[in-house]
């Protein structure tokens, strides 16, 4: 034993002495020194970051290695290696010139020469004098084509925002973190909200003070990523600095409410001197609720004695003079008596690392991931003493609060080394969501006076696991390069629904929350398997072609073949030109499989129970819903980028998906578009228990154009830069007027299936034009930014009981200052939304009888919204 341990201390220490050692500092033109500068040995993956001071240190087996120096913003540069070297970085006025890893398998790509169009945000110096403190909510506001709302009064979708690219579905968007696919929420979007019948990615999962940039594909891509890949590609990078950086964030609404609180600590440390590192972060954020409600005029208390029920639209005169004497009998007003509409309160707490560990010079293990605990506290419709729902113990009605918990686990492990020319990496990806229901301040009617007045509902989770194995090369002696990549994917999900206490589902349930019952348990899962090949040509400096293609099996539905086709053609070495054509698709997702549960709707103001049935379930098959299967796409893209000027660039993309056998999410059939019942349908579903049924079937097909147009512009000043921006999308979605694969039974009944209103949230939910123009000035130790944000009109559809509105377009105003204080620490003070812009009132036939004032859309109800922030680095 001593013997093997003296072999092993001397193979080390001749290993080390053979290395040479190359170190020094990295400045800029102003001696000041460059954090987070990327040193890279040339022809390796060996490399390292400069520290806070801007050194850096690296060692190698090569005596003559050339070192490559890059970072955003800066000319990149390469020294021959040395000891104490001084090197100093040229700052690049081509601001569109960010290496971008999504989309392509090269590298040496820049935004200005992918075939597609990527936008990068970077989220570390953004979030610094932004009030939002989400990656969602960052997005929102500087992606134009991305959107996310908000919801109120939508049970799961209060405490995980849906959100969309390109108009298209939250499942439409494949979220990756470091090129590795990351994994949904075990919720599914059910309350005729965006997303209606979809199942998205919960980007608030992951701490924006772990993220260094964020990378968006804004083009189909399931021929190189696999289903999801419609709409594009957001692809999350997490930090790799070094040093220690601690940021505060205090803000609330101008009505007071919406307090938000937010703490984050990120620590960052090199491990070894052949660029390992590892990135932690901590992460907590608290926002309390928002109302925005107002009187409505649904009657309050029983006045069946005098005729009158429901609202007093149908009520006799002298309706609401009794109410008012019954409500100032009982020491109250009706402020008592509103609705909560706003935003959920939610709290999170995140922990997050990002770590690479060289053990020589092309071989390396890397991780990342983390988790996430939230908890959030939304509600549901207020229950009126008119009702009648167990006044011996509210007397004069509840408001019944919905309360989560939500565990969201994610860890990416892998293994990446040279075999010959090849790049190798294989990599292990699981992800786990877990979604409970807990409703409070309620009753179950069932259980009378004897009720508990809080539930645990149950819930559901999702897991998902993903092994991918990658071989990658570049050759730069092949006419002017040839990148050729091929590999394998299998993936592994499970699905389970769990059910809640007996009280929470017995009878009509917890009111505003029927918890999950026995019968609508589920542990389901499945696999799948993907192979690839992606060659990327470049046939002369200035031509090049991208051809991929991808086959898939899943277990559950079959096999899908995809391609896709990129080329890219510099017109001049200003003008680029830039399309692609290709094929996509997306399974459906588990929870569309097979979620069910027994809900209360309200329609016309009657409480009526309404089943979501399984997809494979006996009555399914009994009303001819035939299987779920993939939703297929094709997708063209056609783009001009031009660098008019070192400091001035623009790119011009247009775009068309077609989708066919879009899933969507029925209405309650059994019932015609009033609630009224059918005989036929109610024959076969009153034996099993419900008036109504609803399920998820491929029923559609749509078709999405736009155009994406970006300006950048910067002016360099002594000690500072003035940039402007110009971000706009224009995006129209279009529903097909026949439906698909409707069972007869169905035939006349197209306006429950797919009703008016459900149409409109995809057509028309979100604003077909949107614009975002940001002035940003950096002078000495001080900073201003401002952003204009046009968020274009909407059309929303009430139908059967409301109309159709058209909410005109608005424009909200950040405004942010910042200054320095010394070289560690900075104070940022501004507005979001500064002169408190929200949408249009809601007719009064949309606002339910004055309950919602304002709809959840455009810039969403929030209002202005202000803030400090504080941030500490070394």
């Amino acid at each position: 034993m001593r013997s093997f341990l003296l072999f092993i201390f001397l193979s080390t220490t001749l290993c080390l002495s053979a290395q040479k050692i190359y170190n020094g500092k990295v400045i800029d033109t102003n001696n000041s020194p460059l954090e987070d500068v990327n040193v890279i040995i040339e022809g390796t993956s060996t490399g390292t970051i400069t520290d806070n001071s801007g050194n850096f240190s690296v060692s190698s087996n090569n005596e003559n290695a050339i070192l490559v120096f890059s970072a955003l913003g800066f000319k990149t540069q390469k020294q021959q290696g040395g000891r104490n070297l001084a090197i100093v970085l040229q700052e690049s006025s081509e601001i569109l010139s960010e290496v971008v890893l999504v989309g392509t398998r090269n590298p040496r790509q820049t935004k200005l020469e992918t075939p597609v169009a990527v936008d990068i945000v970077d989220v570390s110096k953004i979030k610094l004098t932004s009030a939002q403190t989400t990656a969602n909510d960052l997005l929102a506001n500087l992606v134009p084509s991305f959107n996310s709302n908000r919801q109120s009064s939508s049970d799961g979708t209060e405490h995980v925002d849906p959100a969309s690219l390109r108009g298209l579905g939250p499942d439409q968007v494949l979220v990756l973190i470091n090129g590795k696919r990351r994994h949904t929420t075990s919720l599914l979007n059910n309350q005729n909200t965006v997303g209606n019948g979809s199942v998205g990615t919960d980007l608030s999962s992951i701490p924006s003070a772990a993220i260094d940039r964020i990378e968006v594909l804004r083009d189909g891509a399931a021929a190189q990523y696999g289903s999801d890949a419609i709409a594009g590609v957001i692809n999350i990078i997490l930090k790799k600095n070094t040093g220690l950086e601690v940021g505060t964030t205090y803000g609330l609404t101008s009505e007071g409410d919406g307090e938000t609180f937010n703490l984050n600590v990120n620590y960052g440390t090199k491990i070894g001197n052949k660029g390992g590192f590892i990135n932690l972060t901590a992460e907590f954020n608290d926002r309390g609720k928002t109302s925005r409600s107002q009187n409505h005029n649904l009657v309050i208390y029983d006045q069946s004695d005098l005729g009158n029920f429901f609202a007093y639209d149908f009520s006799n005169d002298g309706a609401r003079e009794r109410d008012n004497e019954l409500i100032n009998a009982a020491g109250l007003t009706r402020d008592d008596f509103n609705f909560q509409i706003g935003d959920a309160a939610i709290t999170n707490t995140q922990v997050f690392v990002n770590l690479e560990l060289p053990t020589n010079e092309n071989d390396t293990f890397y991780a990342a991931g983390g988790g996430n605990y939230r908890t959030g506290n939304g509600f549901g419709f207020r229950r009126l003493p008119s009702e009648g729902h167990v006044l011996e113990l509210y007397p004069n009605g509840f408001q019944p609060m919905l309360e989560s918990t939500v565990v969201d686990l994610s860890l990416i492990a892998g293994y990446k080394t040279k075999l010959g020319e090849w790049d190798f990496d294989l990599s292990n990806t699981n992800g786990y969501n877990q979604f409970d229901y807990g409703i409070s301040n309620t009753v179950n009617d069932a259980l009378g006076i004897n009720s508990p007045t809080s539930f645990d509902a149950g819930g559901h989770t999702f897991l998902q696991n993903t092994v991918n194995l990658d071989f990658s090369k570049f050759d730069d002696t092949i006419m002017s390069g040839l990148g050729l990549a091929f590999g394998a994917e299998y993936r592994y999900e499970n699905y389970t629904i769990y059910a809640g206490e007996e009280g929470s589902y017995i009878g009509n349930g917890a009111n505003s929350f029927p918890g999950f019952a026995p019968n609508n348990e589920v542990d389901e899962q499945r696999s799948s398997v993907g192979i690839y090949a992606d060659v990327e040509l470049n046939f002369t400096d200035k031509f090049l072609v991208d051809v991929a293609g991808r086959f898939e099996n899943y277990n559950d539905f079959g096999n899908t073949i995809n391609g896709k086709i990129a080329a890219r053609y510099k017109l001049t070495d200003a003008v680029v030109l830039r399309g692609a054509f290709g094929t996509g698709f997306r399974a459906p997702s588990l929870q569309q499989q097979y979620f069910n549960n027994i809900a209360t709707d309200l329609v016309d103001g009657n409480l009526i129970n309404g089943g979501t049935f399984r997809n494979d379930s006996e009555i399914a098959q009994t009303l001819g819903i035939p299987e779920l299967k993939e939703e297929t796409s094709t997708s063209i893209s056609l783009g001009l980028t031009a660098k008019v000027t070192n400091n001035f660039q623009i790119t011009l993309d247009a775009y068309k998906v077609d989708i066919d056998d879009r899933i969507i999410y029925t209405g309650s059939l059994g019932n015609d578009v009033y609630g009224d019942e059918i005989s036929e349908l109610q024959d076969i579903l009153k034996p099993l228990g419900v008036s109504s049924a609803r399920f998820f079937t491929n029923a559609i097909n749509t078709s999405t154009a736009g155009v994406d147009l970006v300006m950048n512009y910067k002016v360099s000043l002594n000690e500072g830069a003035l940039n402007f921006s110009l971000l706009y999308n224009h995006n129209e979605t279009e529903v097909d007027d026949t439906l698909n694969n409707v069972p007869d039974i169905f035939v006349g009944q197209e306006d429950v299936y797919f009703g008016a209103q459900e149409k409109s949230l995809i057509e028309s939910n979100n604003p077909q034009d949107k614009a975002i123009f940001t002035v940003d000035l950096t002078k000495n130790k001080f900073g201003v930014m401002l952003r204009n944000t046009y968020w274009g009109e909407i059309t929303r559809n009430g139908f059967p009981f409301g109309g159709t509105q058209l909410h005109s377009g608005k424009v909200t105003t950040d405004l942010t200052g910042s200054y320095n204080i010394n070289d560690n620490l900075s104070l940022t003070v501004g507005a979001n939304n500064l002169f408190d812009v929200l949408p249009d009132e809601q007719i009064y036939d949309n606002s339910y009888f004055g309950v919602f004032k304002y709809a959840s859309v455009q810039m969403g109800t929030t209002g202005a919204f202000y803030f400090a922030r504080l941030n500490y680095k070394i």
